[in-house]
């Protein structure tokens, strides 16, 4: 009896027939010959549904699955990606993410399917292939990804080993925007929980001989030895009775201000990226030495360098075809647009290493800045060693304990990581102008803040991020409490506690009313001003708090300007009554006190000795009239006090 293949059985074929007949009517739906726009599947799903229906075999899903992967590879092997007819395989793969979706497939089904599809393609294919997984992402993972997301990372995973980064830098990128924008932010697939470093990643660069070597731990000797500024000594006599040369001084100048040579600096700078990759080797004192020292020349050699910004000349899919360079520096593409427009290209996979190319590296604004985040980076995880920081995440439930290290950064050398983190900071906001190195620097700011916030979340062995929806019950709740709040509400017309605000009712002596009263704005006479010093005096004596007497005399004194005020405006010649240290109330006494006057007199008359040599009585005269001659003043009464007998 001959064998029969899968693809014969009856439940396949019928399968297959029921699925060439989707694609048939998807052709229908979707005249166009191009990924985008996706399938509409919505008059599809009766079909789908249907696919099932009449099948006897036990395992559904895998009749299903061989029936799309017979139709799958035919197309593969019969239609080129680029020709407008591979339409077919992505009306396909549409049609697998409804069967998917309705239970009539297996959901991983379409990922096994774009995985083996990415297989048979050249790079230039997997880019369009890409164009589908990109328009498509949303529903890839709307439903059960937690079965497809494996196949997903695979499958990128084998296409990045694939890919180059330097010629396929832009492809790169958008799987990892892929893989980013499809698993969830607290996915740990991506997740290096046991803070391993990249060590594989030497740099090599040339020794003086011309070889090609890796760097080690060795320091490098000779004339790659890091260099320290020397200082002269005085040099012995060489003949007998000769004296000997005197030392010139010489200011020896800090490490951090000797700029080197760019051949003293080449070895010295390229060491940097070992300690880059493996900060580890920073535990050892003599390496960590080595890297201050190294890092201190490379920065000063980056402020006395002039920098100069890069421009690109033409867009990254015109790489390779040749662009004509006009007279005014204008690059225009084979179609004759210009292209003048694009930014520099500062992706550098690799840095490149050659001695001839190390002057224009170091004047490059974008290769320094390179170098500069690196080295932010790298003290930044040193300082997450010092004892401050440390007591921080002894206290966080640290169960991952492979993130943290044993070692404890010295106050010194923390001083130094500190001073070095500022310097560098300082030299990105300079350049090349003070607000596009600020704008940069905020950011490169905002990434490390975030990287902070990353590695405490690995350090307590990564938590679940993802908070549960909220409640239907939740959601009435407050929408119940936000309608409470936003209600109009009524004032009652008394409400309890309130006091009474009829005082403030117009036309009941109330509201303007008030402050239209002839009292509040009227000018005081003298006469009131001179009984208000006098009220004020007899409180004052009275009075025990210090802060009401300060309260009294500032009154006193207010009524007394006032009174000498209204007094100037009505008779000058009373102004001649003024003396200084007295009050209007003493100045200015109206006229019935001129028996009071009198009456002081006598007593202080009759108390005199009869030896006295000269007695002074003082009698009061008849109150005589003294008319002014300056036109409309009235005549005012004056009192006059006279020498006299004793009566």
């Amino acid at each position: 009896m001959a064998a029969i293949s899968a693809a014969q059985l009856p439940a396949v074929a019928q399968a297959t027939a029921r699925l060439q007949a989707l694609l048939e009517h998807a052709r229908q739906l979707k005249p166009e010959a191009s990924v985008e726009p996706p399938l509409p599947t919505s008059d599809l799903v009766g079909e789908v549904d249907a696919l099932q229906e009449g099948l006897v075999e036990r395992n559904v899903h895998g009749v299903v699955e061989t029936a799309a992967r017979q139709i799958f590879y035919t197309l593969i092997n019969s239609i080129d990606i680029a020709e407008p007819a591979f339409v077919q395989v992505w009306h396909l793969l549409d049609v697998l993410v409804l069967c998917g979706d309705r239970g009539s497939a297996a959901p991983e089904l379409v990922a096994w399917l774009v995985e083996e599809l990415l297989d048979s393609q050249t790079t230039a294919g997997c880019r369009i292939v890409f164009d589908y997984l990109e328009s498509r992402r949303e529903r890839l993972a709307a439903k059960d990804f937690h079965k497809k997301n494996l196949v997903f990372l695979r499958s990128c995973n084998e296409l990045l080993r694939r890919l180059s980064r330097a010629e396929d830098a832009i492809f790169c990128g958008r799987v990892f925007f892929f893989l980013f924008q499809t698993f969830p932010l607290g996915d740990k697939s991506s997740v290096n929980l046991r803070g391993e470093f990249h060590v594989e990643n030497t740099t090599k660069f040339e020794v003086p001989d011309g070889e090609q070597i890796e760097v080690d731990d060795k320091p490098i000797e000779g004339e790659n030895a890091i260099a320290t500024p020397k200082t002269e000594t005085a040099q012995p006599p060489t003949k007998p009775g000769a004296k000997a040369t005197p030392a010139r001084l010489v200011v020896q100048k800090p490490l951090e201000e000797f700029v080197l040579a760019n051949s003293e600096l080449y070895p010295i700078f390229w060491r940097l990226q070992q300690d880059f990759s493996d900060p580890t080797r920073l535990f050892a004192k003599a390496h960590f030495e080595t890297f201050k020292k190294g890092l201190g020349h490379t920065l000063t050699k980056f402020r006395k360098t002039p920098t100069v910004v890069q421009t690109k000349a033409a867009a990254t899919n015109n790489r390779g075809i040749k662009r004509k360079l006009d007279s005014d520096g204008t690059i225009t593409q084979p179609d004759g647009t210009e292209a003048t427009d694009h930014f520099a290209d500062k992706y550098n996979p690799k840095y490149l290493t050659s001695r001839d190319l190390f002057d224009l590296e170091l004047s490059d604004l974008a290769f320094q800045r390179h170098i500069t985040v690196q080295a932010l980076i790298l003290i930044d995880f040193l300082l997450s060693l010092t004892d401050k920081a440390k007591k921080k995440l002894a206290a966080l439930d640290s169960s991952n304990k492979s993130m943290l290290y044993s070692i404890t950064l010295s106050a010194e050398d923390a001083k130094w990581c500190r001073e070095t983190r500022n310097a560098i900071t300082n030299f990105l906001k300079a350049v090349p102008s003070m607000e596009d190195g600020r704008f940069y620097h905020r950011m490169v700011e905002t990434v490390l803040a975030r990287d902070k916030n990353w590695v405490r979340w690995k350090v307590e062995s990564c938590p679940s991020i993802v908070r549960d929806p909220v409640s239907t019950e939740q959601i009435m709740e407050a929408r119940k409490g936000a309608k409470d709040a936003t209600r109009i509400r009524r004032v009652p017309e008394k409400p309890a506690g309130a006091i009474d605000l009829s005082f403030l009712v117009e036309g009941q002596g109330g509201g303007l009313d008030a402050l239209r009263d002839p009292k509040r704005f009227a000018e005081p006479s003298v006469e009131a001003l001179v009984e208000g010093v006098k009220a004020d005096k007899l409180d004052l004596e009275m009075e025990m708090d210090e802060a009401e007497q300060g309260s009294l005399k500032s009154a006193i004194a207010s009524k007394n300007w006032r009174a000498l005020r209204l007094v100037r405006g009505v008779d000058l010649g009373m102004l001649d009554q003024v003396e200084v240290g007295k009050d209007v109330d003493e100045m200015f006494l109206p006229p019935n006190n001129g028996a009071e006057v009198e009456a002081e007199a006598e007593v202080d008359g009759a108390g005199a000795g009869a030896g006295d040599a000269a007695t002074t009585n003082v009698t009061p005269e008849p109150i005589e009239t003294q008319t002014r001659v300056d036109a409309g003043v009235e005549a005012v009464p004056a009192v006059t006090v006279t020498e006299g007998e004793a009566g």
